[in-house]
């Protein structure tokens, strides 16, 4: 039986953000950003966005509706921004958006997105129930927030 959205701070989290530049080594012969290089990198984002909601040990447990949309150019940087969609009793749905921002013009542009479905685990490996957090994130004040 499938789970059913449960209340909680899931629209609310801001979403989980990386920046990561684009070189030779991580390209195909075409000179783009190989498709399995994509998938980990996304994969990555959904697995921080899922941990940093549960605060337990999560694993991925299917990944869905992934659709490139356009090339990423060796030299431009990509920006992935992984967002909590759904929370059930144990799992998550994480969609992840990735752009790419060619640096010296600032042209950018949507090339991947694809849902993640990760699931919190407990000390012995098996699933286990996602508590609902407060909805805030205690940010530190810099000396300049504070005077």
């Amino acid at each position: 039986m499938g789970e059913l959205p449960r209340p909680g701070p899931v629209a609310s989290r801001p979403p989980t953000r990386f920046l990561e530049m684009v070189f030779p080594e991580q390209s195909n012969h075409y000179g783009t950003l190989f498709g399995g290089t994509a998938l980990s990198l996304m994969s990555k984002a959904a697995f921080v966005a899922a941990s940093r909601h549960a605060r337990r040990a999560v694993v991925m447990a299917g990944s869905h509706d992934v659709e490139f949309h356009a090339p990423v150019a060796v030299g431009q940087v990509v920006e992935l921004a992984a967002e909590i969609t759904r929370v059930g009793e144990s799992s998550m749905s994480v969609v992840v958006e990735v752009v790419a921002e060619t640096l010296l013009s600032g042209q950018r542009a949507l090339a991947m997105r694809g849902r993640f479905e990760m699931v919190a685990l407990d000390a012995t490996g098996r699933p286990t129930r996602i508590e609902t957090l407060p909805s805030s994130h205690p940010v530190k004040e810099t000396a300049r927030e504070a005077s």
